[in-house]
């Protein structure tokens, strides 16, 4: 199972940019998909989860700036963030949960990171 994340880059504060996070293999069920972000010397922090039937969460300094979706059918998901400040600086991560073909345990992966870069 991989996962690929994509769609990081230099932004201007206020502006807008969409990751996208593909995974592929040997999926039976993909539980949970979501993002996370670290930036040098801090603790990787969640940002977005999104469960299999859509529930979503959100860190609050996100909230209300940043939306995650899916789609079940290709094993996919994505991460609109609007209104990007200086702060949402740092590597993005993609994680998944999921439930390998013929295996009888969730298990986590990562994809590689991508950086955001808000700066004027």
């Amino acid at each position: 199972v991989q996962l690929q994340a994509s769609g990081g880059g230099l932004v201007q504060p206020g502006g807008s940019l969409r990751l996208s996070c593909a995974a592929s293999g040997s999926i039976f069920r993909l539980n949970i998909m979501g993002w996370y972000r670290q930036v040098p010397g801090k603790q990787r922090e969640l940002v977005a989860q999104i469960s299999s039937d859509g529930v979503t969460s959100y860190a609050g300094s996100v909230k209300g700036r940043f939306t995650i979706s899916r789609d079940n059918a290709k094993n996919t998901g994505h991460l609109q963030m609007n209104s990007l400040k200086t702060e949402d600086t740092a590597v993005y991560y993609c994680n998944a949960v999921l439930t390998r073909v013929g295996a009888l345990k969730m298990t986590t992966y990562w994809g590689q990171g991508t950086q955001v870069t808000v700066s004027s």
